[in-house]
């Protein structure tokens, strides 16, 4: 017994007529007639009740089509994952990111590719961007967002690197604070005040910022206290402990309980995108990359 008897029978068990099986699978009507003929030999029972113009199921039958299709979904099955491991197609995708800058990219993005790719199950890993580098170096994540750092060449060796969005830099004040009356404060003006950071342990690549933005003024910002991450930054901030200096995305997490400040003159923007070893991506990891760039598009 072969699949292409199955597949006969069962056209012909559906079609209840040879003639249309035969339209419906593109092969000569002798031919069907023949593989069941063959098919019943084998088994050694009767599959249909034959008349001049259609066919009839016997009871045998019956039971014979629904045994037949679940064991054509099971190769069916079979070939679709034999294929999945042939094409390098991991069943669990690990990304790395950051929540802040991923705020507006990344529901989509993981909307898109549940929807082409559902058997695959993304891992998602909140890291600094340092964490999310060596993720990728190590071979513990497959795909990352990252924050493009000033000297992305040398970091980003032997990596492949997409920008996908360019954030604002925004001075993000307490709604009670005096300068959130207005839309827009110098440099000059933000450095003489206190700021909150994240922590320079935690985040170096903070800290090179900051000092670059503020490098073409004389006043440098005070750091009144460090924080692990946005969940103790932010309400350091609306407590009125001090300013901090953060992408425009950064209103996508706070929402009315922060002003978000222009700075003049205006920094150069953060830009942020999504990053892979340049050794070939597995097909579901191409597939995400692809999600991405669509998300960013929109």
């Amino acid at each position: 017994m072969e699949l292409r008897h199955l597949r006969y029978f069962i056209a012909a068990a559906e079609e209840e007529n040879v003639s249309r099986a035969a339209l419906k699978l593109h092969v000569s009507q002798p031919g069907i007639s023949r593989q069941i003929r063959d098919l019943e030999d084998e088994i050694g029972f009767q599959l249909f009740e034959r008349s001049a113009k259609s066919l009839k199921l016997t009871a045998a039958g019956k039971t014979f089509l629904a045994e037949a299709k679940t064991i054509l979904q099971r190769a069916d099955e079979a070939v679709k994952n034999a294929r999945a491991v042939a094409e390098n197609c991991v069943g669990e995708l690990h990304v790395g990111y950051s929540p802040t800058p991923t705020t507006r990219i990344l529901p989509p993005t993981l909307r898109a590719f549940q929807r082409a790719m559902p058997n695959v199950r993304v891992k998602l890993h909140d890291l600094t961007n340092q964490e999310n580098i060596a993720g990728l170096r190590e071979g513990k994540l497959q795909l990352a967002f990252l924050i493009r750092p000033p000297d992305f060449k040398a970091i980003f060796r032997g990596m492949r690197f997409e920008e996908l969005s360019r954030d604002a830099v925004r001075l993000v004040v307490a709604p009670n604070h005096p300068l959130a009356r207005r839309n827009a404060v110098s440099l000059e003006e933000a450095a003489r005040e206190a700021f909150v950071a994240y922590s320079r342990k935690d985040y170096p690549d903070y800290f090179e910022w900051l000092s670059k933005i503020f490098s073409a003024v004389k006043t440098k910002p005070r750091i009144v206290e460090e924080h692990d991450g946005i969940s103790s930054l932010l309400p350091a901030i609306e407590a009125g402990t001090g300013v901090a200096i953060a992408g425009e995305s950064f209103k996508c997490v706070a929402g009315n309980r922060l002003k978000l400040l222009r700075l003049t003159p205006e920094p150069e923007p953060v830009a942020m995108g999504i990053a892979a070893l340049k050794d070939k991506l597995s097909s579901a990891a191409e597939k995400f990359w692809q999600c991405a760039k669509t998300a960013a598009g929109e």
